[in-house]
């Protein structure tokens, strides 16, 4: 088991003294339920870090992850075939066969599945190998909840971590140390 996977599951625990201490930014939210919005994303982000090892196709994740998770994400563009040009009237078909709810997702800047697992995928088609935060600690305060991740250093890709936050439930997201 991946030390991010142990930190998921159970928090940080006594990390190995001849380790560094990583670089670790918190990202703060607001939300109705708090607790409610880490026990979310740490569902998701153990299933998304349990599968590394064996990293399934795009078909099979709806049936792995949460429910939840994949009605919050933006719907998948149609892509084009091997060279041929975007079909636009594919898209606005998909676009019109949307429900309001729907298109509010994706205008909203709702990722996409395949987008946001991109980042997480160790194949040669993802960027999995060099992610740039992971996944430290959690917790609640006054003020709502926050998520602690180790990262690469400042600034980092933390569109990912944004994404799962909100899909998550959190709202007014704020980066800090």
């Amino acid at each position: 088991m991946t030390g991010e996977l142990r930190r998921l599951r159970s928090g940080p625990g006594a990390e190995a003294d001849d380790e560094p201490r990583p670089f670790l930014v918190r990202l703060r939210f607001t939300a109705q339920d708090p607790a409610q919005v880490i026990d979310n994303a740490r569902a998701v982000l153990t299933c998304v870090v349990s599968q590394m090892g064996d990293w399934p196709t795009d078909e099979l994740w709806p049936q792995l992850l949460p429910t939840w998770f994949i009605q919050r994400c933006a719907p998948e563009t149609p892509e084009p075939e091997h060279g041929e040009p975007f079909d636009v009237e594919a898209w606005l078909r998909q676009w019109r066969a949307m429900t309001p709810e729907e298109r509010a997702a994706a205008d909203q800047g709702s990722w996409t599945l395949s987008g946001w697992l991109y980042y997480f995928d160790p194949t040669e088609e993802g960027m999995g190998d060099d992610r740039s935060w992971w996944w430290w600690h959690s917790g609640t305060d006054e003020s709502g909840g926050w998520v602690q991740v180790a990262t690469t250093g400042w600034p980092f890709g933390s569109g990912s971590l944004s994404w799962l936050i909100e899909a998550s439930g959190g709202a007014d997201l704020v980066y800090g140390p």
